[in-house]
């Protein structure tokens, strides 16, 4: 027997409370997640709509385009989003439902009862910001 094995285990404490997650940290951990799948341009609006919205309500960009219902134990989410020309829409909404509700459930213990996804736009590859020539 080791050292660390003969030490006398320590008790656990428990202590009990409630944990509330704001609905701002849920839309962010959803953005960051949607954003993540292979596909996916961005979420929200257009960016001149969401550079207005954003100026007008002073809010993160990071929950833009993601609207949260959430309980103790369940969420509901909207998402809005592009998606890069060339992808399949179908393929890419149900890649970001699964992705969202692993992420939802890994970060804040909600399960995903419904995710709502509506298509806004399309971006072209050679258009997006970023892009080298």
């Amino acid at each position: 027997m080791t050292q660390e094995e003969k030490k006398p285990k320590e008790k656990e404490i428990e202590v009990h409370g409630e944990l509330d997650i704001d609905v701002n940290v849920i839309a962010s951990i959803v953005g960051l997640a949607a954003t993540e799948v292979e596909g996916v341009a961005n979420l929200g609006t257009s960016s001149v709509t969401s550079g207005l919205a954003q100026r007008l309500t002073g809010k993160d960009s990071r929950g833009r385009g993601v609207e949260v219902e959430a309980g103790k134990k369940e969420a509901m989410l909207d998402l809005t989003l592009k998606v890069i020309y060339g992808f399949s829409i179908p393929k890419v909404v149900v890649d970001v439902r699964q992705k969202v509700a692993q992420r939802l459930l890994e970060m804040t213990g909600l399960v995903a009862k419904e995710i709502n996804i509506n298509v806004v736009d399309i971006e072209f590859p050679e258009r997006m910001p970023g892009k080298l020539e």
